[in-house]
């Protein structure tokens, strides 16, 4: 385990740590940045819009040198939310309703290369299941991402189906975790 500090900021936040959260990126995501879905804008822009819902919620994790080597992100999906509308499965329609304060999406869950399987994104993972008071949280993640999903899966997500969020975007397999809540 890496000795990591972790910080739990809001929208503002985001704004401050603009270049910090990009130069992370740029590096958890080398593979694919050149694809135009993951293109370094397309990500800020993401972010932002992100970023304008109430309930936003960011955590970061600094090591020893204050280098920022990971973060987390989301917000509460809205009673309105189109979180779901990219499903390619059919699933109970009482699973994927909203009401603005059941489930929380984990946007994103990104470390630094040089700092992965070091404990890390668990500890970013776990801060930010701690912060929130929604009874669940849904994240996407890409099914060949496999440490990921072992990891997601270890930490007691379950995955409900396939995704596509946007159209020019890849398929990504759907998932839940139960934070103890009622109506989950």
């Amino acid at each position: 385990m890496t000795a990591i500090q972790i910080r739990q900021l809001d929208a503002q936040g985001l704004y401050a740590h603009r270049d910090e959260l990009i130069e992370v990126y740029r590096d958890a995501y080398a593979d694919k940045i050149e694809n135009q879905f993951f293109a370094e804008g397309r990500f800020w822009e993401r972010l932002e819009a992100y970023a304008q819902r109430p309930g936003f919620g960011l955590v970061m994790a600094y090591d020893a040198g204050d280098d920022l080597v990971g973060y987390a992100l989301g917000y509460p999906l809205p009673a309105d939310s189109r979180w779901w509308h990219g499903l390619l499965a059919d699933l109970d329609q009482e699973l994927i309703a909203e009401d603005g304060t059941r489930t929380f999406a984990l946007n994103y869950i990104m470390v630094r290369r040089d700092f992965r399987r070091r404990g890390v994104a668990r500890e970013l993972h776990n801060a930010l299941k701690r912060s929130r008071p929604e009874r669940r949280m849904t994240l996407l993640v890409l099914p060949d991402n496999v440490a990921a999903v072992l990891a997601y899966r270890a930490w007691g997500w379950q995955r409900i189906g396939e995704l596509q969020p946007f159209r020019d975007g890849p398929t990504y397999d759907a998932m839940i975790l139960d934070l103890g809540g009622v109506g989950t």
